[in-house]
């Protein structure tokens, strides 16, 4: 398994190590011992999801503020640019975001810290995207920042006339009025 840190402090892309022979491939997706030595910390997952999209769709960025969640992230099937944008006043990297490419292909998955908003959107004509939280979802607690923030900038690769979206993560507040974690 390779890790990589990314741009943001505390989130890494993982490549694990593929196995392929005339039956098939076989990789490990989550190993709990090298992760938590790579990261340096234990990690413990609560909750596994499971979401199907189809072409442009975009969901999020989503984020809990009092019960924050670290995010294992990964595609089934398809590809997605998934994003991350760093909610920590103390970090280096608050107000960063890093995207990355997911894809059934290049099998790439992508940790998440605590304090991070996420969001994804489908650049395949459908796509699973699987991933582990490090703690309960809790749609009370749950807020969502605007896909399209003029503060962050973020590049969807998608022209904002093409993208689906939900009623609710179209009316996310801004990045200037999004909770902070310490």
């Amino acid at each position: 398994m390779k890790i990589s840190k990314t741009n943001i402090k505390d989130a890494f892309v993982i490549e694990p190590k593929i196995f392929q022979d005339s039956r098939g491939t076989f990789m490990e997706t989550w190993n709990e011992k090298e992760f938590s030595s790579a990261i340096g910390k234990k990690i413990t997952f609560v909750q596994d999801n499971h979401s199907y999209s189809k072409k442009f769709v975009l969901r999020g960025l989503h984020y809990q503020k009092n019960y924050p969640q670290g995010k294992l992230v990964r595609v089934g099937f398809g590809k997605v640019l998934d994003v991350a944008v760093d909610l920590r006043r103390s970090s280096p990297t608050f107000g960063y975001y890093h995207s990355e490419e997911l894809s059934y292909d290049n099998k790439k998955q992508f940790w998440i810290p605590e304090g991070c908003a996420h969001g994804f959107i489908v650049l395949s004509d459908s796509a699973d995207f699987l991933y582990k939280t490090t703690s309960f979802y809790n749609p009370e607690d749950e807020e969502t920042i605007k896909y399209d923030d003029v503060d962050l900038k973020i590049d969807w690769r998608i022209p904002n006339r093409d993208i689906i979206i939900s009623d609710k993560d179209n009316s996310g507040i801004s990045f200037k009025d999004a909770y902070l974690f310490e």
